[in-house]
């Protein structure tokens, strides 16, 4: 297992609305293997649609496995080179709350 966060960045053009809908198949994926449970508990990413980036928590099994499943289906589907993978030390974003409806 791995002990980092996953950089992946993508070249411009490619859509980051369609390489997020993969990495939900890679998590669909990882379910296949861990259960539903504990992939909501172990799998953690973060879009930083701003600058075509995607991190991903590689620290537990199930992280480690949709990684790898995301990058098959990241290359098969847009290429080799329409990304760059790199591990780092930087935190995954927590993604903010919805704003509760206000009643």
């Amino acid at each position: 297992m791995s002990d980092t966060v996953f950089r992946f960045s993508f070249r411009s053009g490619i859509d980051l609305i369609e390489v997020e809908a993969t990495l939900h198949l890679a998590i669909v994926a990882a379910e296949g293997l861990f259960g539903e449970a504990r992939v909501r508990m172990e799998v953690s990413y973060h879009v930083d649609a701003p600058h075509s980036v995607i991190l991903i928590d590689g620290r537990t099994g199930a992280g480690d496995a949709v990684i790898r499943v995301f990058t098959a289906f990241i290359t098969r589907e847009f290429g080799e080179d329409a990304f760059e993978v790199r591990r780092t030390s930087q935190p995954i974003t927590p993604q903010p709350e919805p704003a509760a409806a206000a009643g």
